[in-house]
């Protein structure tokens, strides 16, 4: 059995990503495969201020999330950090991979100056919200506001 790995996405890996994302949201339409598909995945993996991290497990994506770095004027122009699409693989959770993905995430978004790193959760379970207050976010902090668009 290898240990399990983190690290930035490769371009190839797409379609592991995508699979692991059915594990995030069920109800999602399926995305239609074909050129608009790679052109938006190639713009997002060149996209200097976005990362997506994975956890690499026996050769499958088992845990990922996205980091967005979005420069800043305030705060001496110390930028700040948005995390999205936190997933762990439903038969790998309760192995600590969502809490190490997010620890690398935190690390990077330090190395690159953020001052802060926020993200937002739809689930009112208190589960999930001791998931992220046992990977160091605060909750209650901010209130958040959505505009949803679709």
């Amino acid at each position: 059995m290898t240990e399990p790995i983190i690290r930035t996405i490769q371009a190839h890996e797409l379609e592991d990503l995508l699979l692991l994302y059915k594990d995030l949201h069920k109800q999602d339409d399926p995305l239609e495969r074909g050129e608009r598909l790679q052109q938006q995945w190639a713009r997002m993996l060149a996209n200097p201020g976005m990362e997506i991290w994975v956890m690499e497990s026996e050769g499958s994506l088992a845990a990922s999330c996205t980091l967005v770095i979005v420069d800043n004027l305030t705060r001496g122009g110390r930028p700040y950090a948005l995390i999205e699409n936190v997933v762990t693989r439903a038969d790998q959770r309760r192995r600590g991979y969502g809490h190490a993905v997010l620890r690398q995430v935190i690390e990077s978004a330090r190395e690159q100056g953020c001052y802060k790193v926020m993200l937002m959760t739809s689930s009112k379970s208190d589960e999930v919200h001791q998931f992220y207050e046992g990977a160091g976010f605060t909750k209650g902090v901010k209130t958040g506001f959505i505009v949803k668009l679709d």
